[in-house]
């Protein structure tokens, strides 16, 4: 009897054990709220999407003018807006906080009665939305339809709920934000249709970088009747008789041979005698229609829709549990973990499940035997989310680099702004490099150094046809650039190539290069020259080199056309040189003068948080003793200002996760300030306690934590109970201390 009591006492405490942790991983979904960044421009989709995924359902309501927004009236880049509310369909490759529109293609719609091929006439209005990590639902009110979405690494699955009586499901080749053209389609049975459609021209710049995605769509059951719709030119004169679909739409009903256009689609029609579920598996894959196939089988074959909601919600458990906080009010823990949540979209998936994937520009078939990544918005990511990837996902971040280094196996060069095996290079600098050096200088060194470093040597050294610093002749010269070699952004780019040559130096400093470690950190800092002492900022230099005249420092902000600047200001750019504050501070007239001028970017109203060159603004008062106070206090109110719990809870475009990886860094109270310095700038922690979970095969210990104690400002920092005298702290101790407490006064 004693015996069975003991037990019974040990499975309570198992069980009740098992429940708790359960119930945390439970809790860190249910705090994720994937309309967070549907308004305000912030890009984000609440689509259905498994870690790192390939395909995402999302709902799509940008098409027609009964919205808000419209995708051809504007430049538009999301295929949801919150203030949106008509819909015309679910598209099923999608991109997350991008600034230029491309992809939102392969659109499923379900609707009842006649069918109907004009999605401004098919679409509906909608409520009862449900967003949830891997999970989306909505109720089309024109059809009293009920959708549910979810998604595997490389397949979309929706489930419709239908009434009784007739039933169509559309499939739309011609919609999408893509301004590409043409598309394929073929209906294998009455259960199966495969097909294609060309996407690309990322930003418009490249109209030869279009490429196809293909993909294989399954329906649980067969239709009473299929078929296909192409919308036709408009002919005029004689040949216009001749066509009597001329100029409009045409079916082709039972068709089962391929259909090649621009504004095609396809149609199951059934007639039920009862209410009845209809669950349509896409899968798509940018190699072949056969792999899409093989994605399809291996990834939802035998599976069903709950099934598969509770996979793709258990690997976001997994992975948001990395990092676990107490403290704080819900809304904290909920705009935390939906930034965490968007950090982990892209850079996504590009392989397929048999490992084969496209090669840059050419698009031969390769093969790799990890993960392939695509979506590098370098411009964007190099300043905080690599460093995020680093501290709590390392083989993710290692994959990225390996990526990275594939790329330039393939093309010649490091990307830039890669998107599915195609350069966009949208935006100025050459990134890549400095993503590597901070990763390899953080402790996630398995990958080819020394090819890495030859490929960060390349593009700071070829003088002709540099694929990534433009102008590279000019500033190999002088040491900036002027508006001989660009119209814009002459000062902001010369900037970029600063940082990429501080990254080469950082790097050559570890692998023992002395000669180059010298030289790129004196080219490194050759802004200098383009420092101008009346304003006390930098200032674009002509083509004979002579200040620009006018010189108004505020000109260029909210994307204003600036000689100097690209996408930003005078203010927004000067203190983006976290690699050499030391050398600003002189420049500037000492530390008081520094953070006098630099308080002014935020007294001025010239600090945009959406900008990337001025994110890192905040943590920079750090570097003046006895002003450490105003990053506390600076970082704390653009936290209450720019991010909460609601649709317009991003200060704009997520830039790929970039804003979520500030949002993610601030409130656990540490930031990597200087990019490709494995150190980060101190703050104030939003919860009392940060647990993150360290990876065994690239760190010691098992766990970090980061606690606050008390009120106000900050008092004193500890590492393992030893005093800070700064406010900084290097990547290696953070990681190989237990315990960074942070005590306020």
């Amino acid at each position: 009897m004693i015996k069975y009591g003991f037990r019974y006492i040990i499975f309570i405490v198992l069980f009740v054990s098992c429940s708790k942790q359960n119930d945390e991983l439970v809790k860190l979904t249910t705090f994720v709220n994937p309309f967070i960044g549907t308004s305000n421009f912030g890009a984000t989709n609440p689509g259905a999407i498994a870690p790192r995924g390939m395909v995402s359902v999302s709902p799509f309501n940008v098409a027609g003018t009964q919205n808000t927004l419209e995708k051809d009236s504007r430049w538009l880049s999301n295929p949801y807006v919150h203030e949106n509310n008509f819909l015309t369909g679910f598209s099923h490759v999608n991109l997350s906080g991008v600034g230029c529109p491309d992809l939102g293609v392969i659109l499923t719609m379900p609707t009842t009665g006649n069918l109907e091929t004009d999605h401004l006439k098919y679409g509906s209005t909608y409520d009862k939305e449900v967003a949830k990590p891997g999970f989306y639902s909505t109720n089309l009110k024109k059809y009293n339809v009920q959708v549910e979405t979810t998604a595997t690494t490389r397949v979309g699955l929706s489930r419709y709920s239908f009434p009784k009586g007739k039933s169509n499901i559309l499939l739309n080749l011609g919609l999408g934000l893509t301004n590409e053209q043409g598309a394929s389609i073929k209906i294998i049975s009455s259960t199966e249709i495969e097909g294609m459609r060309n996407v690309g021209s990322f930003c418009y710049y490249k109209p030869n970088e279009s490429y196809p995605v293909y993909f294989v769509a399954k329906f649980s059951k067969p239709s009473n009747e299929y078929g296909i719709w192409k919308n036709t030119s408009k002919y005029e004169g004689i040949e216009g008789q001749w066509m009597p679909y001329n100029g409009k739409t045409r079916l082709y009903k039972g068709y089962k041979k391929e259909i090649i256009g621009d504004s095609i689609g396809a149609y199951m029609t059934y007639d039920f005698k009862k209410p009845t579920q209809v669950e349509v598996k896409i899968a798509v894959s940018y190699v072949s229609i056969e792999n899409a196939r093989e994605n399809l089988e291996k990834e939802s074959s035998g599976l069903s829709f709950r099934e598969i909601v509770d996979k793709t919600t258990s690997n976001w458990n997994d992975l948001l549990s990395k990092i676990k906080v107490e403290g704080g009010t819900n809304d904290d823990k909920t705009i935390f973990y939906t930034a965490l949540y968007h950090t982990l979209i892209h850079p996504n998936t590009l392989n397929d499940v048999n490992g084969e994937y496209p090669k840059m520009a050419t698009r031969e078939t390769l093969k790799t035997k990890g993960t392939r990544f695509t979506v590098f918005s370098f411009w964007d990511t190099y300043r905080n989310l690599h460093s995020l990837m680093s501290l709590v996902y390392p083989k993710q971040q290692s994959d990225m680099v390996k990526s990275m280094l594939s790329i330039y196996d393939e093309s010649g060069w490091l990307p830039k702004w890669e998107l599915n095996a195609t350069e966009t290079t949208t935006m100025v600098g050459d990134p890549a490099g400095i993503v590597i050096a901070d990763t390899y200088l953080r402790g996630i060194q398995d990958f080819d150094v020394e090819k890495a470093y030859r490929a960060m040597i390349k593009s700071a050294t070829q003088l002709e046809k540099n694929a990534l610093r433009p102008g590279i002749k000019e500033y190999s010269e002088k040491g900036y650039l002027t508006t001989a070699s660009t119209k814009s952004g002459s000062v902001s780019t010369t900037q970029e190539y600063n940082t990429s040559d501080f990254a080469i130096a950082q790097l050559a400093r570890v692998l023992g290069k002395k000669e180059d470690e010298q030289f790129y950190r004196e080219r490194s800092i050759s802004y200098r020259k383009l420092f101008d002492k009346e304003f006390n900022l930098l200032r674009p230099k002509d083509k004979d080199n002579l200040w620009i005249t006018p010189f108004n420092p505020e000109t260029g902000a909210n994307f204003q056309k600036n000689l100097g600047f690209i996408e930003g200001n005078s203010w927004q750019y000067t203190f983006m040189l976290a690699h050499d504050v030391t050398g600003l501070m002189k420049l500037m007239g000492g530390k008081e003068a520094y953070s006098k001028q630099l308080q002014k970017v935020f007294n001025i109203g010239q600090f945009d948080m959406a900008n990337e060159p001025d994110i890192g603004y905040p943590y920079l008062f750090n570097y003046v003793a006895g002003q450490e106070w105003r990053t506390q206090k600076t970082v704390s109110e653009l936290i209450s200002t720019y991010f909460k719990n609601a649709p317009d809870g991003l200060p704009g475009n997520d830039d790929t996760g970039t804003m979520s990886a500030w949002l993610v860094f601030s409130m656990m109270g540490i930031y990597p300030i200087s990019p490709a310095t494995p150190t980060y700038s101190i703050t104030t922690p939003v919860f009392d306690k940060i647990t993150i979970q360290l990876d065994a095969r690239y760190y010691k210990n098992k766990q970090l934590v980061i606690e606050k104690e008390g009120l106000g400002e900050i008092n004193k920092i500890q590492i393992n109970g030893k005093i800070k005298k700064t406010y900084f702290i290097s990547h290696k101790t953070l990681v190989e201390g237990n315990n960074l407490k942070i005590k306020l006064k």
